[in-house]
């Protein structure tokens, strides 16, 4: 069975968000300024990525992050609006290659590649022994 057989070079997804103090490094760190924080914009990123192909995966299957690769080249503060996009650049057996980008505006604020792999939930949960 070919898990991936849906999904195609080129497919995209996105996520908007508007920063929370929660969102922030100095909520993870006190001494750190209240800006977008790294794993948070990660995090949003693999959001954009599971969202474009979690519809087009069989059912029992998910995706999950095996690989990142990201630059976060600008400062975002709260208030403000994040777009974030995914495109789908390469497709192995096992996994899904994407390329990813997050915006501030008109101002990129982080780039780069995120790898997910698909798994079989059920399968999963038996080998690690969680539900």
């Amino acid at each position: 069975m070919n898990v991936l057989e849906k999904v195609a070079v080129g497919i995209t997804g996105e996520t908007v968000v508007t920063v929370t103090h929660d969102m922030t490094v100095q909520h993870f760190l006190a001494t750190m300024p209240p800006v977008y924080a790294t794993p948070v914009m990660i995090l949003h990123m693999e959001e954009a990525c599971t969202a474009s192909i979690a519809g087009l995966l069989p059912e029992g299957y998910v995706s999950v992050g095996m690989e990142v690769n990201v630059r976060h080249l600008a400062a975002t503060p709260v208030g403000r609006t994040v777009r974030v996009s995914s495109r789908v650049r390469q497709i192995d057996p096992k996994s899904v290659l994407f390329d990813v980008e997050a915006w501030d505006g008109s101002r990129k604020i982080g780039d780069g590649t995120h790898r997910r792999g698909v798994i079989n939930v059920a399968a999963f949960e038996k080998r690690f022994g969680v539900n």
